[in-house]
């Protein structure tokens, strides 16, 4: 079966029925950014991150099925899609992933495939995973391998931790809001809100936290070496990405401590120095950024060879991340994030794309239905269309 088109354009998932909320960006609970420096840009990261919105993707076969894959950054990554990788992949096998996640990789050496260039890889790479399941009848996870687990068992980011746990999750990552700007008190601030969130979850329960690139080297470590008596499960994502160096600064100050990050790296070949190194014990890709699937898959068997653990940003928001959790050993837990839910708001009105699995008790069994289950048809995905 060969590819007759793929399409991408900018998604408005609130269109096709989505109700997500968010009570911590109302309420000014903003967590710390990079741009936390600059007083304009403190406390809303609205006021700096791109307007340009979601990407989907559509990959349609000859017979008519289609596979739906999402991204982020519509204005770019769409042209990318459309203009560069389309030409490319139509008329080849829908059935070849690995050489078309090899093709747009190179393609898109000539602009970078690391970041805007990984999101449009990631969007297609998503819809042709989907499509292949569809055309096998058989969900993702078992191309993937098969159930490697029970169910997934999942954590919870966000501030409303009284109503996380109400929830049945037993594991839950602040968001951290303060940064190096806010010196030591900064640090006494989000040591008081790890206090009161142990005190709410008890010691049996993890806790993490997470600094989202807005920390250096130094506080970096003074923040950890004030946070040890709360035994954390890890600190997460504390510098800029693009700096590897400091990583392993952070690494050899820390030996004692639980550290991840990854989200904002993109393709397996930063991962595999970052494993190479052991910069981290946890590598954190979104499977909407850092390319897809197929990224994934190398990530995981790269990550279990080392000793290493994989845990993907988001991964249960997004079908996607729900059928590579379930198959691969290298992934212990997944996460809930964007908000999770306010207090009272159910996780059932958080899904972007309806058949997306619902978290029960703190785990989650992926959908079985063939590609990854996502229950849609071309008037839900003409309905999303901006």
């Amino acid at each position: 079966m060969k590819i007759k088109s793929i399409e991408a354009f900018r998604a408005d998932y609130s269109k096709g029925g989505a109700k997500p909320r968010n009570r911590y960006l109302q309420e000014g609970l903003e967590p710390s950014s990079p741009m936390a420096r600059y007083p304009a840009y403190r406390g809303k990261r609205s006021s700096w991150t791109p307007p340009w919105g979601s990407t989907a993707c559509v990959v349609t076969a000859e017979d008519g099925t289609f596979g739906f894959g999402v991204s982020a950054f519509s204005a770019p990554v769409v042209r990318i899609i459309n203009d560069h990788f389309a030409p490319h992949l139509e008329g080849e096998n829908c059935m070849a992933t690995e050489k078309a996640f090899d093709v747009m990789s190179r393609i898109a050496s000539v602009f970078g495939g690391y970041g805007l260039g990984s999101y449009a890889i990631s969007a297609v790479d998503l819809a042709l995973w989907d499509l292949k399941g569809k055309l096998l009848e058989r969900p993702v996870y078992e191309l993937l391998g098969g159930p490697q687990k029970d169910a997934i068992t999942c954590y919870a980011t966000g501030f409303d931790v009284e109503w996380y746990l109400e929830l049945g999750f037993k594991a839950i990552k602040l968001p951290m809001q303060y940064s190096p700007v806010d010196g030591l008190e900064g640090i006494k601030k989000t040591e008081a809100q790890v206090i009161n969130a142990r005190k709410l979850m008890g010691d049996e329960a993890e806790l993490m936290l997470d600094c989202w690139m807005a920390l250096d080297v130094e506080y970096t470590v003074r923040l950890a070496e004030a946070l040890r008596p709360y035994n954390l499960k890890w600190i997460e994502d504390y510098l800029m990405p693009e700096d590897l160096e400091g990583f392993g600064q952070v690494r050899e100050r820390l030996p004692w401590s639980g550290l991840a990050t990854g989200e904002h790296w993109y393709l397996p070949q930063t991962f595999s120095t970052a494993i190479q190194k052991k910069y981290v014990d946890i590598l954190q890709p979104d499977l909407l950024w850092a390319g897809g699937i197929s990224c994934g898959v190398r990530i995981c068997h790269m990550a279990e060879a080392a000793g290493l653990s994989v845990i993907t940003h988001g991964g249960m928001n997004w079908p996607y991340g729900q059928h590579l959790a379930y198959a691969m050993p290298a992934i212990p837990w997944g996460e809930r994030s964007g908000g999770v839910s306010s207090p009272g708001v159910k996780l059932e009105d958080m899904v972007a794309i309806p058949g997306t699995q619902i978290i029960r008790d703190g785990e989650l069994i992926p959908s079985d239905v063939p590609g990854f289950g996502q229950d849609i048809d071309m008037k839900w995905v003409e309905s999303i269309r901006v």
